[in-house]
């Protein structure tokens, strides 16, 4: 879902960001703060969030400002997926989370998916790299770039109890999909997974 004013935030953050990075002159780089001001003071306007919070989560970034990195693992058992329950909404969603420095997309899956449900995995193929503003999820202050790696299920076991993350581990079939975290995948980018994940001539999905 795409929102106007939302786009034109972020798009006045980055500005702001690289011309605070490779600015030199002192008059360029206060004109550039006070970009960043503003576009924190929209994002706090527009979504009633504190202005420090926002300043937090949205401006606290140095250099030059690029798209965050989401990787989800997609896991199957008896063409059904692997889903895990989120704390932060009680929704479900493929394990997964924000790449890692010092560690490869791949191994990030695989990480993830032994924290957040207990199952060892070996990582297969990339499934697809999509563009969040281009699916239906909700609004997000950041730019985020999605990829999905298709895991084989290799050992471990369901989480018995809680983790910091997640509260629930299961597979489900394409019918019987749970309430989704739409912040993190959505009914159609599953159904799409389970689609990809059983051809071997299907191209990866891009955007």
């Amino acid at each position: 879902m795409q929102i106007p004013w939302l786009d034109w935030a972020k798009e006045i953050q980055a500005i702001s960001q690289a011309g605070l990075t490779y600015g030199e002159n002192g008059y360029d780089l206060e004109r550039y703060e006070a970009l960043r001001k503003i576009s924190v003071e929209m994002m706090s306007y527009f979504t009633d969030t504190p202005i420090d919070k926002v300043t937090e989560l949205f401006a606290n970034e140095q250099g030059y400002q690029t798209p965050k990195v989401d990787i989800r693992a997609v896991v199957l058992q008896d063409n059904k997926l692997l889903l895990v329950k989120e704390r932060a909404d009680g929704a479900w969603a493929l394990p997964g989370g924000w790449a890692d420095i010092g560690l490869t997309p791949s191994e990030v899956a695989v990480k993830e998916t032994y924290e957040e449900a207990g199952y060892e995995v070996k990582p297969l193929r990339l499934l697809a790299v999509l563009d969040k503003k281009r699916h239906a999820h909700p609004p997000s202050a950041n730019h985020v770039y999605k990829m999905f790696i298709l895991c084989e299920l290799t050992g471990g076991q369901a989480l018995e109890e809680a983790g910091l993350e997640t509260t629930g581990v299961g597979f489900f079939g394409a019918s019987e999909l749970p309430p989704l975290s739409l912040e993190r995948n959505t009914a159609e980018q599953l159904l799409r997974m389970l689609e990809l994940a059983r051809s071997e001539t299907l191209e990866v999905l891009l955007d």
